[in-house]
């Protein structure tokens, strides 16, 4: 519609917006009326129509099989569309079109903002099913005539209020009317049925929604005076009731169809079940996030322990094999601990690989600096932890064997999501660990030699992780280590 408007019309950004919360709400009349909506805008030289939204009925036959958007059509061609855009006024005169032997009844509804006609609504019915209407197709008739009338004058959409009709109630979810006193002239079967939900067990007409509202909700006081004054529809609002046994999903539509308030229109939705399972995921979701916690907080007893039997430890090897273990266990204790703090079970690993590098600097036989560059991204849980484990050794490995007591150098890891070798591919993760020491021994192979920490990666990336792991000299020295890992491709 931006397209269309700004290359055809001389409206501005003030008027486009309004039809944008014109087109957010017009659903609504569309199913009201049992009628296709189309809005035609006059072009810039005032010569022709241009076509820039389409909307056709959830509760009835549509009357225009193709997409109309962006037709343009000559001014003249259609009358009650000139006689709509040059009087301001809705225009009904005329017999029915017929299109593929189907008898359409055509309307034109002016569309008005601060005094100006910006455009026409051509509603579209179409009769092959017409019959004698029952009293819900009566009462959705007359909303629909009120709106149309709101429309014409200015009064409709509200200005900021516009709603995501994809969430809000709609007209077959349960529909009121109301009096201008507040008082349910007519209650569907679907709203009848909601409110039932709630508590209540008679009729609705004739009753005061407002009252009746606020007796069957909980909560008292001036929540409840609160309650009474939206539920009796004066106010464009849209809130949620709960009751004992249900909840309920409420859109009050004031209807002043000549500017005087003569009653409201009242969507509702009972989504008690919505809410029961919003609620049992947030449950689950704590519940999760409890588990990593607790998972966390015994990973860390768990390295303590080894850390305190480290310091009692006579043999330096034996020492420095659990001291081994407790990186290891932290490594995956820090992804529990982020988990913890995730409501799904992903994790941004970039957290993750920056303290695992500074957990590990920590054993550092020189003076090392570590640095990330790259970004990891997002992964999954079942990536996260053995990838840190991974990443943990890798580090272990470089600073233990690429230093020696007293030097100096640097240690970088680097990730880069979505390539491999030099192409992009989805769903991939190369990730590199390179530093600046002394570099591998002449001839060394790490799937034939390699301390009990290289086994450990390669059973990890090639097994776990599904990946490839390789291990050659840097190009400026020292030692490069390679990981090509498949992973989920991110959301965008």
């Amino acid at each position: 519609m931006n397209d269309l408007v700004r290359q055809h019309t001389a409206l501005d950004d003030s008027d486009l917006e309004w039809l944008h919360l014109l087109v957010s709400e017009w659903q609504l009349l569309s199913d009201l009326s049992f009628a296709d909506l189309v809005l035609w805008v006059p072009t810039r030289d005032g010569t022709r129509y241009v076509s820039v939204a389409q909307m056709r009925p959830n509760t009835g036959p549509t009357s225009y099989q193709d997409d109309m958007v962006g037709h343009l059509v000559p001014r003249g061609r259609r009358p009650m569309l000139d006689a709509a855009l040059d009087e301001g006024r809705i225009v009904r005169e005329g017999d029915p079109e017929w299109r593929e032997e189907v008898p359409v009844r055509v309307e034109s509804i002016p569309v008005r903002r601060d005094g100006r006609v910006l455009g026409v609504i051509a509603r579209n019915t179409n009769l092959l099913t017409v019959r004698t209407p029952s009293r819900l197709e009566l009462t959705y008739l007359q909303s629909a005539s009120d709106l149309a009338q709101m429309i014409a004058a200015g009064a409709f959409p509200f200005p900021g209020q516009q709603v995501d009709m994809d969430a809000s109630p709609r007209a077959g979810d349960g529909l009121i009317r109301l009096d201008a006193e507040g008082v349910v002239q007519y209650a569907s079967p679907n709203a009848l049925s909601a409110y039932h939900r709630l508590g209540l067990a008679a009729d609705l007409v004739g009753h005061h929604l407002g009252r009746t509202t606020a007796e069957l909700a909980p909560a008292r006081g001036p929540v409840d005076e609160a309650l009474v004054k939206l539920a009796s529809g004066w106010a464009p609002r849209e809130f949620e009731v709960e009751g004992d046994e249900g909840v309920i999903q409420v859109r009050a539509i004031p209807l002043k169809p000549k500017g005087s308030h003569i009653g409201s229109l009242v969507l509702l939705r009972d989504v008690t079940e919505l809410r029961r399972r919003e609620r049992e995921l947030i449950t689950k979701d704590a519940t999760i996030r409890e588990i990593h916690h607790r998972v966390k907080n015994n990973l860390q007893t768990v390295a303590a322990l080894l850390r305190l039997q480290a310091r009692r430890m006579d043999s330096e090897q034996g020492r420095e094999a659990l001291n081994e273990a407790v990186r290891r266990v932290g490594s995956i204790a820090i992804v529990h601990e982020t988990l913890s703090q995730n409501l799904d079970e992903r994790v941004e690993f970039d957290e993750i690989a920056d303290r695992v590098l500074a957990m590990v600097a920590e054993i550092a036989p020189g003076t090392v600096a570590g640095r990330r560059t790259g970004r990891f991204g997002i992964l999954d849980a079942e990536v996260a932890t053995p990838l840190a484990m991974v990443l943990t050794e890798v580090l272990q490995n470089a600073l233990e064997h690429g230093f020696g007591p007293g030097e100096q150098g640097t240690v970088e890891v680097g990730a880069v999501r979505g390539f491999r070798g030099c192409t992009r591919t989805e769903g991939r993760l190369l990730v590199t660990v390179q530093d600046d020491g002394r570099g591998l021994p002449e001839g060394f192979d790490p799937r034939e030699a390699g301390n009990r920490g290289l086994q450990i990666v390669r059973t990890l990336v090639e097994g776990e992780l599904g990946g490839t792991f390789t291990m050659v000299p840097a190009p400026t020295g020292g030692a490069r280590v390679v990981l090509d890992l498949p992973v989920r491709a991110e959301k965008s």
